[in-house]
């Protein structure tokens, strides 16, 4: 339930312009303590610029921030600090060659008699961790711990600061589903504790899943404020966010469509409890939804052959395909977008026309030597194609967007003679607005006759653009629906995994 009691946090009339760019007119925002107040909205929204001047790293323009009734007037982060104010940001600010205990109280050791006082510094590190159920040794060094472990030790500074409010800047990015969960149970705490909690975040199952009440966020002004999160669904908040039904969002259009162009049966290998069929046909967009480890991106990786499989029998328009590596899935015109874009997909040091012509080089090459030529004209009509937003085809892949990025993986997997996309998680990490423009691509691709598959964890994804649901729970396929009988209601309780005594 969202708190009863006066905000502690009130801002009004927030504004920030940079030149040519007004980043916030007018915002307000009212929190009580013992809330998490989630704050939403597309790149370019206005949030960051928000949590900045929350910090003490800008000053707006014009309003006020208030903390418990007082003015407040940040010249810098000490100041915010000072007055109880934390922002966590995605990249940590934490000091890799010091200690765990040392980044706590870094600003405010323990002295004794003009020394430090080692001891006292460790029994206070020991204490802060503790609060937050963290066994964490306070001598280790920080650069030495992983990702969420450095994240609890940001929180904890946080802490150790008395900090009234705590502000967490995209907190999930990097983490893994264990680790969000650890991570929401801390907030829960803070929240039990009194402490008030910003957070933003583009994923928004996790803002119904921990927050309270949400401001949305849509070119610098407040585009609807929720106190009760029970009251809105999903697409009520996307379509907020980008000021446009949820239709025009997902872009879907029923299609006609073509005889099976992708048939798999009895597929069987690692992550899959037992063997699995589908049949996709051209032109329709096949969704495939499951709760994490449920076999989504194992099955994706079976088909494409990056995983080798041990039984089963792969078709393509008909004839039969033996795909045991990747090599042969392309040559076959099956193409794969991988999870994790970062890792697996873009080369993040290469420009976006290597990065498009990586699967294609060998095609574009003649007695060995690379024909430059084509490899422009390729990217070239790929970036006009997919509106890829690029300074040029020689900016480094690193440097674009998530959804940029995202587009570039597509135009790579597009460059070949296709006839299968598989997408696994194509919007993970990208705003709403970029996702809408790879909704967009993905319809485009089934008009054109392609068979597509998207697997996604995301349940309105699914339902939003495909033509046909497959559910996936514990490592095999318990239902495939058609768009009209997939509800939100009937397709969860399919992903659920089945207990014992439910068995029983």
């Amino acid at each position: 339930m969202t708190p009863t009691t006066e905000p502690y946090l009130q801002c009004e009339g927030i504004s920030k312009r940079f030149p040519g760019v007004q980043a916030l007119e007018g915002v307000a925002l009212a929190v009580a303590p013992g809330a998490v107040h989630a704050l939403i909205g597309e790149n370019g929204a206005g949030k960051s610029t928000f949590l900045k001047i929350l910090s003490g790293v800008y000053a707006p323009d014009a309003g006020s921030v208030r903390l418990g009734g007082v003015p407040q007037a940040f010249h810098n982060a000490r100041d915010a600090i000072r007055a109880g104010v934390a922002v966590i940001y995605q990249e940590l600010q934490l000091v890799p060659q010091m200690t765990v205990a040392e980044n706590l109280f870094v600003g405010h050791l323990p002295h004794r008699c003009g020394w430090l006082d080692k001891r006292a510094l460790r029994a206070a590190a020991e204490r802060q961790l503790a609060a937050l159920g963290e066994d964490i040794d306070p001598g280790v060094r920080v650069g030495s711990l992983p990702l969420a472990q450095r994240q609890m030790v940001e929180i904890a500074k946080a802490l150790s600061r008395d900090a009234a409010v705590i502000a967490f800047d995209e907190p999930t990015s990097s983490l893994s589903e264990r680790e969000v969960q650890r991570l929401f149970a801390v907030i829960r705490d803070l929240k039990a504790r009194g402490r008030l909690v910003i957070y933003v975040s583009h994923r928004l199952q996790e803002v119904f899943e921990v927050c309270d009440a949400v401001t949305v966020l849509r070119d610098g002004r407040v585009a609807a404020e929720v106190s009760d999160l029970q009251t809105v669904t999903h697409d009520d908040l996307v379509s907020r966010m980008v000021g446009r039904s949820i239709a025009d969002v997902y872009h879907y259009a029923p299609r006609t469509h073509g005889p099976p162009v992708l048939e798999v049966e009895g597929l069987l290998g690692p992550g899959l409890a037992a063997s699995a069929s589908l049949s996709v046909a051209q032109g329709e967009i096949v969704g495939i939804f499951g709760l994490v480890g449920a076999g989504r991106t194992e099955l994706l990786r079976l088909i494409y052959g990056a995983t080798r499989p041990a039984a089963g029998h792969v078709r393509v328009q008909g004839a039969p395909a033996r795909i045991l590596s990747p090599a042969a899935a392309i040559a076959h015109g099956i193409a794969f977008t991988p999870e994790d874009r970062k890792q697996e997909g873009i080369v993040p040091l290469r420009s976006v026309r290597e990065n498009i012509n990586l699967s294609i080089r060998r095609v574009l090459a003649k007695w060995g030597i690379l024909r430059s030529r084509l490899e422009r004209q390729n990217a070239e009509r790929h970036v006009e194609r997919l509106r890829i937003r690029a300074a040029s085809l020689e900016q480094v892949a690193r440097d674009l967007s998530g959804g940029n990025q995202q587009k570039v993986l597509l135009a790579r997997a597009l460059s070949g003679q296709v006839k299968v996309v598989l997408l696994d998680e194509p919007t993970r990490g990208i705003d709403v607005g970029a996702k809408s423009e790879i909704y967009g691509l993905i319809a485009e691709l089934a008009g054109q006759g392609l068979g597509v598959v998207v697997a996604s964890s995301e349940l309105p994804e699914v339902l939003g653009i495909a033509d046909r649901v497959v559910v996936m729970r514990q490592g095999q396929i318990v239902a495939s629906l058609p768009r009209a009988e997939a509800t939100e209601e009937r397709v969860l309780k399919l992903a659920l995994p089945v207990t014992a005594a439910a068995r029983g």
